[in-house]
């Protein structure tokens, strides 16, 4: 499967994700662990004022938030848009006493499991997201020291 179709973006600020093809292969297996086939992933990172405006022009939300997730999956093929607020996460990050770099990777893994057709509406799924992100992160960190060897 080619790695060329996750894409990484910024928008208004400066900043640049660790470890991208990393990022890349744990989000391609993460896809594949689903039974699901990779169309294209745009991840956007920005600040919390240009996500604050996505939010309000397109959920008519009026509230931070770490990420909005554009979904254009079609069957079993995945595809979509995904802003995340660096900003966001660091305040995020702070607050859970968590790393940065742990904090921004459970929400890139948030905004995936959305598009592979998880949800958090309820109190029930928000324990299964919960799950799933941290089950994400953990083979992120199994491939990271792989990758290390």
């Amino acid at each position: 499967m080619p790695q060329d179709t996750i894409f990484f973006h910024t928008e208004d600020i400066s900043f640049k994700l660790d470890c991208e093809n990393i990022i890349s292969n744990w989000l391609l297996q993460l896809i594949d662990r689903h039974d699901k086939k990779l169309g294209e992933l745009n991840y956007i990172f920005c600040s919390d004022s240009y996500l604050l405006k996505l939010n309000q022009e397109h959920l008519k939300h009026d509230y931070f938030t770490d990420i909005i997730t554009f979904d254009y999956c079609e069957e079993d093929v995945i595809s979509g848009d995904l802003f995340i607020s660096v900003d966001r996460t660091k305040e995020n990050a702070k607050m859970f006493n968590k790393t940065q770099s742990n904090e921004l990777n459970r929400v890139i893994a948030h905004g995936l499991l959305h598009l592979l057709g998880f949800t958090d509406k309820s109190d029930e799924d928000v324990v299964e997201m919960r799950r799933m992100e941290e089950e994400a992160l953990m083979m992120l960190n199994r491939i990271q020291v792989n990758d290390n060897k």
